[in-house]
């Protein structure tokens, strides 16, 4: 059974060494060794705000963290602290579409539907708040995870980072 409660504080180290490995080990053959070193260090990681808001869960499976994702009622679409296109204003329920953040299963628990618990307890937590949808930016390899729960997907993207260009995808999906 997957236990969904929201991250604290002191669980951040342990959430950026989850989602790097996550990264490093999920990521191939989507994006290369270089692809994903600059997305850890530029994009990939934890965003405090969320934290603070307690809209940033964590899923345990036992004593064991088993991956980590949140939703936000706030402007950002993706991105760790250390992303520099951040923008902590509030959305509006009544237009804006709810955010979807940070998804990074650990390795060892992937394709054991820890994702899928994250991502029922954000969309519901978004519908309970005022959401009519949602909106993310998917990694390669999350796509797939994504379109097969109703998002759809938009142009893919590419970011530099770091001097790396890195692709990701915009998906969105209305909230039922």
């Amino acid at each position: 059974m997957t236990l969904i409660r929201p991250a604290l504080p002191e669980d951040v180290p342990a959430l950026e060494a989850l989602i790097a490995a996550s990264a490093r080990a999920l990521g191939p053959p989507y994006y290369t060794p270089a692809e994903t070193e600059a997305a850890i260090a530029h994009v990939f990681g934890v965003d405090s705000e969320l934290v603070a808001d307690g809209s940033y869960l964590v899923a345990m499976r036992g004593d064991s963290l088993a991956g980590c994702g949140g939703w936000s009622r706030r402007a950002t679409l993706f991105g760790s602290d250390r992303y520099a296109g951040r923008a902590s204003g509030l959305l509006d329920p009544a237009v804006d579409a709810a955010r979807i953040r940070a998804f990074f299963v650990a390795p060892g628990f992937a394709r054991q539907g820890v994702g899928d618990a994250l991502l029922a307890a954000c969309e519901t937590a978004a519908r309970a708040a005022g959401f009519r949808r949602t909106a993310l930016m998917a990694t390669l390899p999350g796509q797939p995870f994504y379109a097969r729960r109703g998002y759809v997907a938009d142009a893919a993207v590419t970011l530099d980072l770091g001097g790396t260009p890195v692709r990701f995808v915009p998906m969105n999906k209305p909230l039922a």
